[in-house]
C-alpha cells in the first residue's frame, strides 16, 4: 500500500475517532476518567455471572463487552480501567439511564418498550422463552401448566409472556416470582414450583449447575423469540455506532461464533458441564445479517 495513502487513511480514522468522541457524551466521560463501568448479572449463566471466590464476572456477554472495551481503548488511544457494576433484572436499565453503567453486559431482550428508555446494540444472541419442568412430571406442553405453580424471575419478559399465555389459553396458574435467576432455580430445585419459565439459554445454564441435570427438561413449545443486545445510553448514536461496529466485526471474522461455542457448546465453570446448545439456525442468521431490531 502506498505510504501516503496509508498515512491519509490513518489520519482519517483518527479524525473519525476524535469526531465520535466530541459528539458522544458517553465517550467523553470514559475518555476523561479512563474508566468504563460495565453492568453485569451475578447469576445469568452463561451470559454474565460471578464464579465462587471471584470478583470479575465471566460469560459470553462479558467476553463480548471485553472486545468492545478493547475497541474503545484503541479509538481513544489510551488504556481503560474496567469497573464491574452489579445489575439485576429490575435495575439493569436504570443503571444505564443514570450513567452508573456505560454498558449493561447481560441477557437483556431488546423490546419496543425498553427502547423508549435505553438503546440496544446489534443483536448478539437470539433466545426462545420456554418452560423447564421435572422429568416424569407429566407436563409435556404449555397447556399442561394449568393449575400449576410457575416461577419467573422478576423484571424479565417471561413475567409478561406467561401471564399473556395463561390469559389467551383460559388457564389459571399460580404465578410466583424469584428476585434473581438463582432464586427462581432454587425454588425449582426444592420442589416449590412445577415449572420455571425463562429464556432457553438461561434455563440451560441453571440446569447445568443442578445436582442432576437429567431430571430437568425444557418443553419444546416456546412463548416468544427474544433478541439480546447490550444495553447502551439512549440518544448517544456515535457511541452505539462504535459498539455496533465492534460486534459486527466479531460476527464477520468468525470470532463471535467462536465465543458462542466457548460458552454454549463446551464445558463451562463452575459445574464443568456443557449447556449443549449448538449454534441454532436463527443465531447463525443473526450473525450473517446483523440487526438491532426489537423482538416485540
Amino acid at each position: 500500500m502506498n505510504r501516503k495513502y496509508l498515512a491519509a487513511l490513518l489520519l482519517g480514522l483518527l479524525g473519525l475517532a476524535v469526531q465520535a468522541q466530541e459528539n458522544s457524551p458517553t465517550l467523553q466521560k470514559i475518555a476523561a476518567s479512563g474508566t468504563i463501568y460495565l453492568g453485569h448479572n451475578e447469576a445469568s449463566v452463561p451470559f454474565s455471572y460471578v464464579l465462587p471466590g471471584q470478583e470479575t464476572p465471566a460469560g459470553y456477554s462479558w467476553d463480548i463487552c471485553g472486545k468492545v472495551v478493547q475497541a474503545l481503548a484503541a479509538k481513544l488511544g489510551k488504556p481503560l480501567t474496567v469497573v464491574p457494576v452489579v445489575a439485576t433484572s429490575n435495575t439493569r436499565l436504570m443503571l444505564v439511564k443514570t450513567g452508573m453503567a456505560n454498558i449493561e453486559c447481560g441477557a437483556t431482550t431488546n423490546t419496543v418498550a425498553r427502547q423508549k428508555q435505553v438503546a440496544f446494540s446489534t443483536t448478539f444472541f437470539v433466545s426462545e422463552v420456554k418452560a423447564m419442568v421435572r422429568a416424569g412430571s407429566g407436563i409435556g406442553s404449555l397447556a399442561d401448566l394449568a393449575n400449576k405453580r410457575v416461577v419467573t424471575t422478576s423484571g424479565t419478559t417471561a413475567d409478561r409472556l406467561i401471564k399473556q399465555a395463561a390469559l389467551q389459553r383460559g388457564m389459571v396458574i399460580q404465578h410466583l416470582m424469584g428476585r434473581s435467576h438463582a432464586e427462581s432455580m432454587g425454588m425449582m430445585a426444592r420442589g416449590e414450583v412445577d415449572a420455571y419459565v425463562a429464556d432457553d439459554a438461561i434455563l440451560a445454564g441453571q440446569r447445568a449447575g443442578a445436582a442432576d441435570p437429567a431430571q430437568l427438561v425444557l418443553l419444546d413449545e416456546s412463548l416468544s423469540v427474544e433478541p439480546y443486545g447490550l444495553v447502551l445510553p439512549a440518544g448517544d448514536l456515535p457511541f452505539k455506532q462504535l459498539v455496533d461496529a465492534t460486534l459486527v466485526g466479531l460476527m464477520k471474522s468468525g470470532e463471535m461464533e467462536a465465543l458462542y461455542a466457548k460458552w454454549f457448546a463446551q464445558p463451562i465453570p463452575p459445574s464443568g458441564r456443557s449447556l449443549n446448545l449448538p449454534l441454532s439456525e436463527i443465531n447463525k442468521a443473526s450473525f450473517q445479517f446483523p440487526s438491532d431490531r426489537p423482538g416485540n
